[in-house]
């Protein structure tokens, strides 16, 4: 891993393993060595080596520019990656912070769509009631809101069964308590299907929250890396320290990081440590 600015590591007393943790001698589900994408003369990932272990729930942290979605659309298989040492499992899914249903189309006939085989509808109505939205199979998309929206959105990536589940920002449009409760529903989703998980995200707190491993990646390489064995649920202590660790190298502040990486302004956050006084808290795993 090209982690050039690795985060402190916590007292072994605070750090208890957790059975959703993968394990080292797994083949790993994603393995990307030496990957650059340029657009002209522009690179916007150098040299990145990153592997994702199956089961693995992986956290992308950086600023807009840092390439996040440049490698997000690669491991989707959005762009490609002829020429390039990168495997990435057949099957893989997305969701993206916008939905992306087909209004024309009722519920059941968005999460089926692409399907072939067997009872399509019935998977479809499962896939729902794992989301909670059996009740709405004969809905319209635009009569839902927007939590039930993406509800639907992870029901179509999950009825495909995916060994890795690419989440860019499934959460950012939602209000807080809809935040939180998805939260908890792609944790209880994630241990259901036993997926490789990746998930983009400009929140640290939910970062913290929610993976195994965090990522930083800004000037297109990884700047930091730091793996969390504290169960999910019993997470406060570790939040604050991490959350300004994250936060400095995300602004720039962190003089462990490679003078090649682009700097946020020094006020990038002014008053980050006010704005995110309340840890998340999530239900252990």
């Amino acid at each position: 891993m090209d982690a050039r600015a690795t985060l402190p590591a916590y007292s072994p007393q605070s750090i208890a393993p957790t059975s959703a943790a993968p394990t080292s001698a797994e083949a790993p589900v994603v393995a990307l060595n030496g990957f650059t994408r340029r657009f002209g003369d522009v690179t916007v990932i150098e040299d990145l080596d990153l592997t994702i272990q199956p089961g693995e729930f992986v956290a992308l942290l950086g600023r807009s520019g840092s390439g996040k979605t440049t490698l997000l659309r690669t491991l989707a298989g959005l762009d490609s990656a002829e020429g390039q040492d990168v495997q990435v499992p057949t099957a893989r899914a997305v969701v993206f912070q916008d939905a992306r249903l087909l209004p024309w189309k009722k519920v059941w006939r968005n999460v089926a769509l692409g399907l072939r085989g067997g009872d399509i509808r019935n998977r479809a109505q499962d896939a729902l009631r794992e989301v909670g939205l059996g009740h709405r199979l004969d809905a319209w998309p635009l009569t839902l809101s927007g939590g039930e929206a993406q509800r639907v959105a992870l029901a179509r990536a999950l009825v495909r069964e995916p060994s890795l589940l690419l989440l860019d920002e499934p959460f950012a449009a939602l209000d807080a308590l809809t935040r939180l409760r998805m939260h908890d529903l792609v944790l209880n989703l994630w241990r259901a299907h036993r997926c490789a998980v990746l998930m983009v995200t400009h929140d640290v707190d939910e970062a913290v929250a929610l993976a195994d491993r965090i990522l930083v990646l800004d000037g297109g390489r990884i700047a930091a890396e730091e793996r969390i064995t504290i169960p999910r649920g019993q997470r406060a202590e570790l939040t604050q320290p991490l959350r300004q660790k994250l936060l400095g190298i995300l602004g720039g502040t962190d003089a462990a990081i490679d003078e090649r990486v682009i700097r946020f302004p020094q006020a990038a956050y002014p008053q980050a440590s006010a704005q995110h006084a309340a840890p998340l808290q999530v239900a252990g795993a």
